[in-house]
């Protein structure tokens, strides 16, 4: 009987003590995960189940060494590491000894439990334009702080006391209740104006934004500029010294527009849709002042101004010269211009004709005594046989001479367009070298 004794009170000492643990999910708890106190694993989980409040009941099996737990006990769910899938452990923080003991089965209050909530919760409880914000609020701020981590750490150190003096601040503010309330409602209706103009809001934003990334890329502009910035400031004051006669002198001015700015809102909202037009005109106008890259812009082209300036200017006095030498060429070829048109007409009519073998052309030399009674050979022997024929033979080519004007290659038009006699410039030509005939 004593050895039977023996084993039951040994069996009882090694079976563990069971208790109930409520929690709002299980999520990421498994049988078998590690039950610990103090970091030192007392025991496992049991079983999950589901209660009828939609609660997880979580069977915690703890052994005898630290059992039976106490009134006043607390768990934690924790994770071991930042990676991995269902490694979560529950740390027990016992209660007071002095404090009455845990009834095998007893359910720790779901107000003793506290669950650490996984980042991946967090996010799943924001909607997607929120996460995609958020992802562009965090590559922004990577961006930001590239190559400027110790400048972001000395800032870091200083947000302690700068959290401290806003939180004084907003003691300040809180203790003024009625000016803080109307402070808020204030900003409710600026809040709702600027919802009713999200679109433009929008766009000045994204605007606002490209400023800032070409500010940023010209940082050394931006550095000459504040070093000028004092005596900038300095001018200006001086300037503005004066600027409260000038106010006074203007006041006329501004009580006489008053009238007109009556008419100046509806004049301004019927020009919004011109203005959201003219977005894209003048971002294509900045794209086409300045781009990015080599050779590709206004900017780049003024700036190859000056060469093309430099070659341009003598090749086009060279030009100037060039038309001043040439005009008294183009003034004596001007008036072949029937001539040579004629003969462009009259030879595309000479081969027009075609056949099996293709275009063809009847050609008939004609040579009369206008052509040759200036030769030194053939002008004598003509004009004999001229002599000898009679005046029927020919139109007096022995007073003619060979020298015929322009245009007289046919007979002279009854407007008188082809009349060498009414030519404006001088002609090397002999006027009655005409063909007879109306």
């Amino acid at each position: 009987m004593v050895a039977v004794l023996a084993v039951l009170v040994l069996a009882s000492r090694d079976r563990p003590h069971r208790y109930l643990l409520a929690l709002p999910n299980a999520g990421q708890l498994v049988n078998g995960d590690e039950v610990r106190v103090g970091g030192r694993r007392v025991g496992t989980i049991g079983d999950l189940r589901l209660a009828r409040d939609r609660t997880a009941l979580v069977d915690l099996h703890v052994d005898d060494d630290v059992a039976p737990l106490h009134e006043g006990t607390t768990a934690t769910v924790r994770a071991p590491s930042l990676s991995g899938i269902a490694n979560r452990y529950v740390s027990l923080s016992p209660g007071p000894n002095n404090a009455p003991e845990l009834a095998d089965g007893a359910t720790i209050a779901p107000d003793r439990v506290t669950q650490i909530v996984d980042v991946d919760q967090l996010f799943s409880a924001l909607d997607a334009p929120t996460r995609r914000g958020l992802r562009k609020l965090i590559r922004g701020a990577s961006r930001t702080t590239a190559g400027r981590e110790r400048l972001a750490n000395a800032t870091l150190e200083q947000l302690n006391p700068a959290l401290r003096s806003g939180r004084a601040l907003f003691a300040e503010v809180a203790a003024d209740a009625p000016a803080l309330r109307t402070f808020l409602e204030s900003s409710s209706r600026v809040v709702g104006a600027l919802a009713l103009e999200k679109g433009t809001l929008t766009g000045l934003v994204g605007h606002a934004r490209t400023t800032a990334a070409d500010v940023v890329a010209q940082e050394s502009a931006v550095d000459a500029a504040l070093d000028r910035l004092p005596g900038t400031l300095r001018a200006g004051q001086r300037t503005l010294g004066g600027l409260n006669t000038t106010l006074a002198t203007a006041d006329p001015l501004v009580d006489a527009a008053l009238p007109a700015t009556r008419r100046l809102a509806p004049l301004l909202r019927r020009f919004r849709p011109l203005a959201r037009a003219a977005v894209p005109t003048i971002s294509d106008t900045r794209r086409l002042v300045r781009s990015p890259g080599r050779e590709n812009d206004l900017i780049d082209l003024l700036r190859r101004t000056p060469g093309l300036a430099d070659a341009a200017v003598p090749a086009l006095r060279d030009a100037a010269s060039t038309a001043t030498a040439a005009r008294p060429v183009a003034r004596f070829v001007r008036p072949y211009t029937p001539d040579f048109v004629g003969w462009l007409r009259d030879f595309s009519q000479a081969s027009a004709g075609y056949d099996a073998n293709g275009h063809y052309a009847r050609i008939q030399p004609i040579i009369n005594e206008n052509a040759v009674v200036g030769d030194s050979v053939l002008g004598p022997a003509v004009r004999s046989l001229v002599g000898l024929l009679g005046p029927a033979a020919g139109t007096g080519a022995q007073d003619v001479g060979a020298r015929r004007c322009p245009g007289t290659a046919t007979q002279i038009r009854p407007d008188g367009s082809n009349d060498p006699t009414k030519s404006d410039e001088p002609l090397d030509c002999d006027e009655k070298a005409v063909l007879p005939g109306p």
